[in-house]
């Protein structure tokens, strides 16, 4: 059974007899997108919104674009694994593992240099960032869980701080 939204603000089912071809089509990620921003990155989604076949399906595209020395800064998809393919250029990316199962161990950090045809896959939920490094323009393409990407921006500056605190401060 196939339910594609109604229109992009509502994602009730189509009526059946009102489903064509173009619901199942996208046309653009031959284009690359405008880095010209402080980020020196553009994504071209390609999820519900642009595709209503994908509704239900759990999976969406995207495409990013970067000028040299672009970002994507840390960021996390709460509810998707990503996987990505270079398509041109040389692009840093890495991730953080999160919570580890040893409290006496601390997260750990996990980079690679990646050049066209090489792919990585960011676990869902960990905090993770693509970089371009080269001297020329970068492109990837990526395929992730959710229907509709849900991004959470992380603050472009993290620190970490370890603070000693008086406990006696808290009590009264």
């Amino acid at each position: 059974m196939l339910c594609l939204p109604s229109s992009i603000l509502f994602l009730l089912c189509k009526d059946p007899n009102q489903v064509t071809a173009d619901d199942f089509f996208f046309s653009g990620l031959n284009r690359p997108g405008n880095t010209s921003n402080p980020l020196g990155s553009r994504v071209t989604p390609v999820n519900v919104n642009q595709l209503p076949g994908l509704n239900t399906l759990g999976i969406s595209l995207v495409r990013i674009d970067y000028a040299p020395n672009g970002l994507n800064p840390p960021h996390t998809h709460p509810r998707a694994t990503e996987i990505l393919v270079v398509v041109q250029g040389t692009l840093y990316v890495g991730f953080v593992t999160s919570n580890p199962a040893d409290p006496n161990q601390r997260n750990k950090l996990f980079t690679k240099t990646l050049n066209p045809g090489d792919v990585f896959v960011f676990p869902e939920g960990l905090i993770h960032f693509q970089f371009n490094s080269g001297r020329s323009n970068a492109t990837y393409a990526a395929r992730m869980d959710p229907s509709k990407e849900n991004k959470d921006a992380r603050p472009k500056h993290q620190v970490e701080t370890k603070t000693e605190t008086d406990s006696s401060n808290y009590q009264q």
